[in-house]
């Protein structure tokens, strides 16, 4: 009885198998690389069945937007401060479980942890709910803070003089453009030069 060779022998594929392969080897790097959710169906969450709402009615005004620092030490705006008068009614953007409503330093700040596991934190806000509180997407969690010279934000140093909320976004330690989470307010229409 002869013994056989132990080694592998190397699966020789046609091309058209090769390219197939590359094609699904790239394909499950995409899907597993990815920073932000795929749309694959079944309950994968997009903007367009699930959109999150600005925390602040009215026309969006953003008096300062997202700026993500090179280095995750550097110097950056991670979150958007949109304009908005103090008194006026602060909502969470997604629904999900208020974890923080109380004072940091000189203002209120309201954290929500929402069910996709990003994190919201709205500032300054006096806030009318209590750590523990499930919200709604839409749900007044408080009203905006004016700061010692009455502008909203002075208070931090934030949008002096006008007045403004701070809206910030986190996948755990990571920030995220909070604009980028809303549904578009309207189509993008391209207009020929003239």
């Amino acid at each position: 009885m002869a013994v056989r060779d132990a080694r592998p022998v190397p699966a020789i594929l046609s091309r058209p198998a090769r390219l197939s392969a590359v094609v699904a080897g790239a394909l499950a790097l995409t899907l597993v690389a990815s920073p932000t959710p795929l749309a694959l169906g079944g309950g994968a969450r997009t903007p367009a069945s699930d959109p999150w709402v600005a925390p602040v009615a009215g026309d969006l005004v953003v008096l300062r937007p997202f700026l993500p620092p090179d280095q995750d030490w550097l110097a950056g705006h991670r979150g958007v401060d949109l304009g908005a008068s103090p008194g006026s009614a602060v909502v969470a953007p997604h629904a999900g479980v208020v974890t923080f409503a109380g004072t940091v330093v000189d203002r209120g700040v309201v954290v929500v942890l929402h069910d996709d596991g990003l994190r919201t934190s709205l500032e300054p806000v006096a806030g009318s709910v209590v750590p523990g509180t499930r919200v709604a997407r839409g749900e007044v969690v408080g009203t905006l803070e004016s700061g010692p010279d009455g502008g909203g934000g002075a208070a931090a140093g934030h949008c002096v003089p006008a007045s403004c909320l701070h809206w910030g976004v986190r996948r755990g330690e990571r920030y995220l453009d909070p604009l980028a989470l809303l549904a578009p307010r309207e189509p993008i229409v391209l207009l020929p030069l003239r």
